[in-house]
């Protein structure tokens, strides 16, 4: 796992691209605890999303999870891919996995999700 990847306490995964976007998916735990994905319900290009509301949804064969987003922003890039290959979220969650860039409104919101290493530490407490 990149080091430079933060998450959130729901097991989203965020990278800074470094141009006031991010990309944002689910973490390798989420996926395992989910099983086979089946389905990934994409939001749209342009729909807003506030820090801690879902904005898409992952179907798989023992659940349906809503996927909350870790910044507030606009949805810019959804990965169309996973409408006709889900079981990437599975097979690479955080390469070909993605679910959606966001144009952050606020920055900021980077510096309170969780660095990769603390978030590695607390699932070896779970």
């Amino acid at each position: 796992m990149e080091k430079d990847l933060k998450f959130t306490a729901s097991h989203e995964w965020v990278r800074d691209n470094g141009d006031g976007t991010v990309t944002v998916g689910i973490s390798d735990h989420a996926q395992g605890l989910l099983g086979d994905v089946v389905f990934v319900d994409l939001p749209d290009v342009d729909d807003e999303v506030t820090a801690g509301e879902g904005f898409s949804l992952v179907e798989s064969v023992k659940a349906a999870s809503d996927i909350y987003s870790p910044v507030t922003g606009v949805i810019v890039e959804i990965n169309e891919e996973l409408e006709d290959s889900p079981e990437q979220v599975n097979e690479e969650p955080y390469e070909s996995g993605w679910i959606a860039r966001i144009k952050l409104s606020d920055s900021s919101e980077l510096e309170s999700l969780i660095p990769s290493d603390t978030y590695l530490e607390s699932l070896d407490e779970e």
